[in-house]
C-alpha cells in the first residue's frame, strides 16, 4: 500500500483593510509675522476603510490642521492626500468643493445650524447638494433623524428649540446625508455635558459598527476609547500610535487609552 502524501496546511493570511485616506509627506505652514511656523511634518499616513481613527494631542499639535487637511477643508503646502483613491490636493476650489459634498461629512463642536430653517430642511439642504430629487433626500433625512433618535414633531423644529444634545444629533444627520465615504468630526462632544456626550458617542460608534469610517479629533478620555485606533500628534509629527482590542469591554478600553496616553506625555 502506498503511503499517502498529506498536503501541509496554511495558515490563511489576513486581507489587508484597504486604506481610504493616504497622505505622502503631508506638511502645513503658516506664516506669522515673518516667521515660519511648521503646523504639520512630512506626515505618511494611512487610514483604514471602516475604521474609527482618533487623533489626539496637546493644544498647538496640529489635530484641527491634519483633520481640515485629510479631509480637503484646508489644502497641504507640500505633499499629498489621497481620499477614495484620488489625489485631491491639487484640485481647484470648484472641484475640491464638489469631491467634498459626495465623499466628506463634517460634524463640528460649533454645530453652524441655519437659525432660519428648520432641522429638517438644515439637513435637506446639504442633501440637495447632490442629489436633486427632493423625494430621496426626505426620505433619507428621516431614517437619519431615526438613527439619531429624533421624533417626527422634532422635524419641524428650528435650532433655538433644540438641547445642545438634539443639535449635535441634527449635526450627525446632516453629516451622513450624502452617505459620505468618511465622516470627520471635529471635538463632537466638546461643548456637551457627560451624559448627552456619551449618547453623541453611541451614535458615533453605531455608525462605525455600520461600516462608515469616522475620522475624530477629540482631547477628551473617554471620547478616544471609542476609537479603533488613537495617533498621538505633538509639534506636528505624530508621535504614537495606539490600537485598542476590538473584544475589550468600554472598562479596558478607557484604561487602554489612559496607559497609552500616560506613555505619551498627555
Amino acid at each position: 500500500m502506498s503511503a499517502t502524501t498529506l498536503a501541509p496546511t496554511t495558515t490563511p493570511v489576513p486581507t489587508p483593510t484597504p486604506a481610504v485616506i493616504r497622505t505622502d509627506k503631508l506638511s502645513k505652514t503658516f506664516s506669522n509675522a515673518g516667521t515660519q511656523q511648521h503646523v504639520l511634518k512630512n506626515l505618511d499616513l494611512e487610514i483604514e476603510e471602516n475604521s474609527f481613527t482618533v487623533i489626539m494631542g496637546p493644544s498647538g499639535s496640529g489635530k484641527s490642521t491634519l483633520l481640515y487637511a485629510l479631509s480637503g477643508m484646508d489644502r497641504p503646502t507640500l505633499g499629498t492626500v489621497t481620499v477614495a483613491g484620488t489625489d485631491i490636493s491639487r484640485f481647484s476650489e470648484n472641484r475640491l468643493a464638489r469631491f467634498r459634498r459626495q465623499h466628506c461629512g463634517f460634524v463640528f463642536q460649533q454645530i453652524h445650524l441655519l437659525d432660519s430653517m428648520t432641522v429638517m430642511d438644515n439637513v435637506m439642504a446639504v442633501g440637495l447638494l447632490t442629489n436633486r430629487d427632493r423625494g430621496a433626500v426626505r426620505r433619507r433625512a428621516e431614517e437619519l433623524f431615526e438613527l439619531v433618535g429624533l421624533k417626527p414633531a422634532d422635524h419641524r423644529k428650528f435650532p433655538a428649540m433644540l438641547s445642545g444634545g438634539e443639535a449635535q444629533r441634527v449635526g450627525i444627520a446632516r453629516g451622513l446625508i450624502n452617505d459620505p465615504t468618511v465622516l470627520f468630526a471635529d471635538e463632537p462632544t466638546g461643548q456637551l455635558n457627560s451624559e448627552t456626550g456619551r449618547l453623541v458617542l453611541d451614535l458615533l460608534s453605531q455608525v462605525n459598527e455600520a461600516g462608515q469610517t469616522v475620522v475624530m479629533v477629540t482631547h477628551d478620555l473617554r471620547s478616544a476609547a471609542r476609537g479603533s485606533r488613537i495617533l498621538y500628534l505633538r509639534d506636528g509629527s505624530i508621535t504614537g500610535e495606539h490600537r485598542l482590542a476590538a473584544d475589550a469591554d468600554e472598562a479596558e478600553r478607557t484604561q487602554q487609552t489612559a496607559t497609552f496616553l500616560a506613555e505619551m506625555g498627555w
